[in-house]
């Protein structure tokens, strides 16, 4: 099976995204790094002969880039499995296979990762977790989907199952969205517990507790409007 690997990177800095593609890569088959609009040196990220980096002109947000990443390892490489992976370097790339494997095995369509399984997220601080706990029982609520952790970025889509997504929210609350859709195509779904590091620098390039309440907002606005 063909496993690639989609990273969204929005002003992550050159060093950290770099770090993080190479570290994807060396559990997957390609690389598709989406620069959402970047205006520091991300932009200036070069394609190689495994990383294929794709631009966005203007910044629109983390869930139009994996949409953006997702069509492209879909109709151009032939994806059998798309991991969605941060760039800001608190993922763990030997994780990867573990997240693949139920797909691989057959076993799922859909994997998800979540920091509350296993070992607690490490360094993870008290405000970020409340939020994401909030977060979680908020979506849950909403959707009526049963998981642990419901904006953890990193999860594993079958072919089946991102070419039957199509993300419409742009920014962070398309976490919620996915879930959504798993809930409605009927789609299988595992969770498995994965390590997010958390440091100076990636708390920086992280979401911030505005962005998080920014989210609140979109979700509402999604299941109200639609």
């Amino acid at each position: 099976m063909k496993i690639v690997a989609v990273i969204p990177a929005y002003n992550k800095g050159k060093a950290l995204t770099e770090s993080a593609i190479a570290d994807a890569a060396g559990f997957v088959d390609a690389v598709v790094m989406i620069d959402d609009g970047s205006t520091d040196d991300t932009s200036s990220i070069p394609s190689t002969d495994r990383v294929i980096v794709l631009r966005h002109i203007l910044n629109r947000g983390q869930g139009a880039a994996l949409q953006t990443g997702a069509d492209f390892a879909l109709h151009h490489l032939g994806a059998d499995v798309i991991v969605h992976f941060d760039a800001d370097g608190q993922m763990r790339g030997d994780e990867i296979l573990m997240m693949t494997k139920p797909i691989v095995d057959g076993d799922a369509d859909v994997v998800l990762g979540s920091r509350f399984l296993g070992a607690p997220a490490k360094d993870m601080p008290m405000i970020r977790k409340v939020l994401v706990r909030l977060g979680t029982l908020f979506t849950v609520a909403l959707s009526g989907i049963r998981v642990t952790d419901t904006h953890n970025g990193f999860r594993a889509l079958s072919r089946h199952a991102a070419s039957s997504m199509r993300i419409t929210i742009d920014r962070m609350a398309h976490a919620s969205e996915i879930l959504d859709l798993v809930k409605t195509k009927r789609l299988r779904y595992v969770e498995r517990p994965v390590t997010i590091s958390y440091s100076a620098e990636t708390l920086q390039k992280g979401q911030s507790t505005i962005k998080a309440l920014m989210t609140i907002k979109d979700i509402l606005k999604k299941k109200v409007v639609g």
